[in-house]
């Protein structure tokens, strides 16, 4: 489906796997697309509700664990996120299209946002709703790559 950022595109939705990879580890591909947000390199699409998955996800006592912030200092980043991302009105919901309801949120998203790319680790968990919409999907490190040229 082309490259992201030679088309001059960059709104992308990411899978709160991928937000939570880069809380926890601070030298991956997720952790640099998030620094790529946060320097305003991509914008991210939000709506409230995955806003709220986000949130949810990252102050459970096992992730705050596995990535050592405290809730305040997660609070700023997602603070920092919102801040930097374009939100998006949900005018349809398409549910149920995936395996995973959680993933539903993500996936009307960035339908309703009409998002360049969905960013996952899971692209087999979305690739039949996505070949349906018209929808790219990305892993971190080809967000990455396709950057980098």
């Amino acid at each position: 489906m082309g490259c992201l950022l030679c088309e001059g595109v960059h709104r992308i939705v990411l899978d709160t796997c991928v937000i939570v990879t880069a809380f926890r580890s601070r030298n991956g591909a997720s952790r640099v697309v998030l620094d790529w947000v946060a320097d305003r390199l991509l914008v991210p699409l939000l709506t409230p509700a995955l806003f709220l998955q986000y949130e949810d996800v990252l102050k459970r006592p096992e992730q705050l664990l596995a990535s050592r912030l405290t809730l305040t200092q997660v609070d700023e980043i997602l603070a920092a996120l919102a801040s930097a991302a374009e939100p998006v009105t949900i005018h349809y919901f398409w549910r149920p299209q995936l395996p995973d309801p959680t993933d539903e949120l993500v996936l009307e998203a960035a339908v309703n946002g009409r998002a360049d790319a969905l960013v996952t680790y899971n692209v087999r968990h979305f690739a039949q709703a996505a070949a349906r919409f018209g929808l790219r999907l990305a892993r971190p490190v080809e967000v990455l790559e396709e950057i980098r040229q």
